[in-house]
């Protein structure tokens, strides 16, 4: 009974009431309009997000490809290191995919010395680029980036049908005060 009961306090715009006004009925329309915007919306956005970010992290995969380089020299070499470093800079050379000899600076183990041979990551123009992410990582970041996406639509649409109620609770009560107006002067009193 008690659930029956709040399920019609909720729908109570939808049904035929003398209470009930036009700018009730408006409202309860925004809000289904809202709420199904907000939900197709959400998807669709985190559908085509989710696809895109997918389709850049595929390109990026078949875009990157490793050569060998040689160390030429480290940042280590010149510098007093801390007593833990995990990675150090050196400037290393390879040879591109055109043939040209290229060179770079790039990160290193930090006891990598110049003339050891390492393996470096370069795009398709031949430039030094990280490491593509690995099929986890790309799946992982293409669902993240369409969550994200798709949360931020859905709160986006709400948040404007918010901002309608708003403007339509003032006019709701700009409404209620004038008919108090007009029935207190009928009932012979004064307004303040």
């Amino acid at each position: 009974m008690a659930r029956a009961r709040r399920t019609g306090v909720r729908l109570w715009r939808w049904r035929r009431s003398p209470l009930r006004r036009r700018i009730d009925a408006v409202e309860a329309w925004i809000i289904l309009g809202a709420w199904l915007c907000a939900t197709a919306g959400a998807l669709m956005a985190g559908w085509l997000t989710g696809a895109a970010a997918e389709r850049r992290l595929e390109r990026e995969q078949t875009e990157r490809h490793t050569v060998s380089a040689v160390v030429k020299t480290t940042k280590a070499d010149a510098t007093v290191r801390p007593v833990r470093v995990s990675t150090a800079w050196a400037t290393v050379r390879w040879t591109g995919i055109d043939g040209k000899p290229r060179t770079g600076r790039t990160e290193v183990e930090p006891d990598t010395e110049a003339g050891d041979r390492i393996t470096v990551w370069t795009d398709a123009r031949g430039r030094l680029t990280a490491e593509p992410p690995s099929q986890t990582e790309s799946m992982f970041e293409a669902a993240l980036s369409g969550i994200l996406v798709a949360a931020g639509t859905g709160c986006a649409v709400l948040g404007c049908a918010r901002l309608v109620r708003v403007g339509l609770d003032r006019r709701r009560m700009r409404q209620w005060a004038e008919a108090w107006e007009r029935a207190d002067r009928r009932w012979g009193g004064t307004t303040v």
